[in-house]
């Protein structure tokens, strides 16, 4: 196994990164259900995604990657909450690592650059869906302030079982 970075750079994601974006998305998709897409992507499929966080606004992609080859290391995103005109002061985040960097403060980088990179904007809340169980994932956003809110149970039906939701929130 290769031995990891010591120098990381977080920075906006680039079209550039699409390929590589889509094939980490894509390792969640097939082994894991922290994502409830059930069928992997090809990056023209993910390239609507990609192009609808710019590098500025509410919505936004933050790509943590290696100084030396700009390997991408993780990403993170703030979304739309949902659809209707009243939630636009609130988006959802997440954060994807890939999978040999779990523990070694990728996840925290790329939050600290979105949140810093949001806190301009006319945002009131963040919210984070967290597929269960992820200890991790909880005890990262518990990390930024987010704080629990609720739990959909068995929302979301994936590798032939129910998983449940837990919901937390952070204010801007």
């Amino acid at each position: 196994m290769p031995s990891e970075p010591t120098e990381v750079q977080v920075r906006p994601g680039v079209e550039d990164d699409l390929e590589a974006l889509t094939a980490l998305y894509n390792h969640y998709v097939r082994e894991t259900a922290i994502t409830f897409d059930t069928a992997i992507f090809t990056p023209e499929e993910r390239r609507p995604w990609l192009l609808s966080h710019p590098e500025d606004g509410p919505y936004r992609l933050m790509v943590a990657t290696t100084l030396d080859s700009q390997r991408i290391l993780g990403y993170a995103t703030s979304s739309p909450f949902r659809a209707k005109p009243a939630y636009t002061t609130s988006v959802e985040t997440t954060v994807y690592v890939a999978p040999h960097t779990g523990r070694r403060g990728i996840g925290t980088l790329l939050y600290k650059a979105l949140f810093e990179a949001l806190s301009g904007e006319d945002l009131h809340r963040a919210y984070a869906g967290i597929a269960q169980p992820n200890e991790a994932s909880a005890r990262l956003h518990e990390r930024f302030g987010f704080r629990y809110v609720g739990t959909y149970r068995e929302v979301g039906r994936k590798f032939g079982r129910y998983w449940d939701v837990a919901w937390y929130e952070k204010p801007l």
